[in-house]
């Protein structure tokens, strides 16, 4: 038996299989192209992909346990369906699926609103499952480096409301502990939820003031046009994307993300330390963008 990770290349599947990678457990990893893929020793890659259906079903074959990150694609809705479905068919007996956090709120913002979908099905089929629910990734703002260095213009508009920011590494850890927890049980256990979320709420006057300090020159808020937003990310993606994030940092901006001290307090459980700071992601980012 074995533990399949979707989503293996990208920013949170790389982390979770830099987590699994020592634990002795079997470990496969869904890939387009496994001749192109680098993945830690022990890793078998697996060609498929989640809107590939006999593929995923020969992928499924011997896994005993799931980590499922459907892509922000604009048939998200039928990929994690239909791959919970085959869950179901292969006989999985344990499943992390990665969601969003606000999901149940946020049912404006299409990929919030898929993610909370396959939710529902996990829910209604009683799926022995962990729902994991990640904040805003700290990592995105990596992005931010050239207007923060060359202009000094923090340009996410994330608003003043605040967001519970998470760092990808605990995404990646959390996961891995779940994935292992369920892999080593001789019974299916009972479903969980997590928010994965960072001890602060991050703001607008917060995100300036710890980027001035971390990278020792001013840092302003780009302010919350949306309109220049989703402009600017039309030239770098597709329209559709372009508003579905847009939706998304409208909420942001109205409601925030804060997480209570329960969840924060369930997440650091989980972990069994708390999770990582946005300070100290940005100072370690700052540190890295000088030494290159």
């Amino acid at each position: 038996m074995s533990i399949l990770v979707t989503g293996s290349t990208g920013i949170i599947g790389t982390q979770v299989l830099d987590h699994l990678k020592d634990s002795g457990a079997g470990l496969r990893a869904l890939t387009r192209s496994p001749a192109r893929a680098h993945f830690p020793a022990g890793v078998t890659p697996v060609q498929g992909e989640l809107a590939d259906v006999d593929g995923l079903r020969r992928a499924m074959q011997g896994v005993s346990t799931l980590f499922l990150l459907a892509p922000v694609a604009a048939d998200e809705f039928t990929q994690s369906l239909q791959a919970l479905s085959i869950a179901r068919e292969a006989g999985v007996r344990g499943i992390v699926y990665l969601s969003v956090f606000k999901g149940d709120e946020y049912v404006d913002v299409p990929h919030f609103s898929c993610k909370r979908t396959a939710e529902r099905m996990i829910e209604a089929f009683d799926m022995p499952a962990t729902i994991l629910r990640p904040a805003y990734f700290m990592q995105n703002d990596v992005r931010q480096k050239e207007p923060m260095q060359q202009q000094g213009i923090f340009g996410m508009p994330i608003g003043s409301k605040g967001i519970s920011m998470v760092d990808v590494r605990d995404i990646g850890d959390a996961a891995a502990r779940e994935l292992l927890r369920r892999e080593r049980s001789d019974v299916p256990l009972p479903s969980e939820t997590y928010a994965l979320v960072g001890p602060d709420a991050i703001t607008s006057a917060s995100v300036a003031a710890i980027w001035s300090e971390a990278l020792g020159r001013e840092v302003q808020y780009g302010g919350d046009d949306l309109d220049r937003f989703e402009s600017y990310m039309k030239t770098m993606t597709t329209p559709w994307l372009a508003y579905d994030m847009r939706l998304m940092l409208q909420r942001y901006q109205q409601d925030g993300a804060v997480a209570s001290a329960a969840e924060i307090e369930r997440f650091s459980q989980l972990l069994g330390r708390a999770p990582r700071n946005y300070r100290e992601f940005a100072r370690a980012t700052a540190s890295e963008w000088r030494g290159k």
